[in-house]
């Protein structure tokens, strides 16, 4: 494969997943660990990647826009809302995350009577749509990379409600890395809401198994439901049935 073609292949497959592990790119594209090493370097000299320890990320700055994100297993996020949903009741109070996956609950429980917390702008801009939906807005700064409000505004905003169901969207998941995420602004906001929920649903497809982002907002342990589009590897199964996680699949 031509270096050239191949740095831009890496810098894709990278773009896709957020966050990657050197490893993963030595098997992904059949090539030596220093060719990868130099390839990656190339990457971040640019200031497209930022390494992590074993690993890399996407520079935040140029992180995928949210649009484009949203065009990206479209059909699994649209499963995944359809799962979620049916968890949602008339009279919860629930948390709906930034991101495109957890955007997909809209259309499901848009008919019920629901008080919706949420610091995803698209959500709340569609819901406009709704009049069963109470929506509060969690205000702070809108990081226009993810269409989401952050900053010390959110996270105060939140410490103030009692959240029955709390439906997050996640960069990546592992067991030892717990549920992460590519954007460090939104991390305070995203364990605020893991802190103040009855329970935690995360929804995320199949693409985010075993991929990390850069912080870590929460343990996996802290999931009580992983709603996803298919049956995760023995290591997912057993690890939940461990710490008392519901799986949730079509």
């Amino acid at each position: 494969m031509i270096k050239t073609k191949r740095i831009n292949q890496i810098k894709e497959y990278v773009f896709e997943h957020e966050s990657v592990s050197l490893e993963e790119l030595v098997d992904y594209f059949g090539v030596s660990k220093n060719t990868i090493r130099r390839d990656v370097q190339a990457l971040v000299d640019a200031g497209i990647l930022n390494k992590v320890y074993g690993g890399v990320t996407v520079n935040h700055s140029v992180l995928i826009g949210f649009s484009e994100r949203r065009d990206q297993n479209l059909s699994k996020k649209q499963e995944i809302g359809r799962l979620a949903a049916q968890f949602v009741e008339d009279g919860d109070i629930i948390f709906v995350d930034s991101g495109t996956t957890t955007l997909e609950l809209l259309p499901y429980i848009q008919n019920k009577q629901v008080t919706v917390i949420s610091n995803n702008f698209d959500f709340i801009h569609q819901s406009t749509a709704h009049p069963s939906l109470t929506i509060f807005s969690t205000g702070g700064m809108l990081e226009r990379k993810t269409n989401s409000f952050v900053g010390f505004q959110s996270v105060d905003f939140l410490k103030k409600f009692n959240i029955n169901k709390a439906f997050l969207a996640s960069t990546g998941v592992t067991v030892t890395n717990g549920v992460t995420n590519s954007s460090p602004l939104e991390t305070d906001v995203k364990s605020t809401v893991v802190e103040k929920s009855s329970e935690v649903y995360l929804m995320i497809d199949d693409s985010k198994f075993d991929k990390y982002g850069i912080t870590t907002f929460c343990s996996l342990s802290d999931i009580d439901y992983l709603i996803t589009n298919s049956v995760p590897n023995e290591n997912y199964k057993q690890y939940a049935a461990e710490n008392g996680i519901t799986i949730v699949t079509p």
